[in-house]
């Protein structure tokens, strides 16, 4: 059964690890990873990634890409969000802080932002105003 507008929001809302997905260009695959993103019902998302990903290469050159998250328990559920890239900019000390303790426990926060900022080379933060939506939840199994 397909989510709700706010069921949708409010589960994309949540600290799930999302698969980013991204055309990667003619006779390739989307390329398919692992992110960290933020997001507020109603509003856009953003993620961070080095300036100089491949990541963000194609990004750029596609213009949008997606997300996806999912969950087992207590129910199977998914949402899928596609959207075009609204705005890039450098990212911040402060942003690598938000985005991190929304995945860490909070003594790790700090140590993992240490570390990140130096070793991660220059990083930027890239908007998607969600715009297509995929739902469902499957009950249970």
């Amino acid at each position: 059964m397909a989510l709700t507008r706010e069921e949708r929001e409010e589960f994309l809302a949540e600290p799930h690890i999302a698969a980013l997905a991204v055309d990667a260009g003619e006779g390739r695959a989307p390329l398919t990873v692992p992110i960290w993103y933020w997001y507020e019902p109603g509003g856009d998302i953003w993620i961070m990634t080095a300036k100089d990903s491949r990541k963000a290469e194609l990004i750029a050159r596609a213009g949008r890409f997606s997300l996806m998250v999912d969950r087992l328990e207590p129910t199977i559920r998914y949402v899928s969000v596609e959207g075009p890239v609204t705005g890039t900019e450098p990212a911040t000390l402060e942003g690598l802080r938000q985005i991190s303790a929304r995945y860490l426990p909070a003594e790790k926060v700090e140590p993992y932002v240490e570390f990140a900022w130096k070793d991660h080379g220059e990083q930027i933060v890239l908007h998607m105003r969600p715009q297509r939506w995929v739902t469902s939840d499957l009950g249970q199994v």
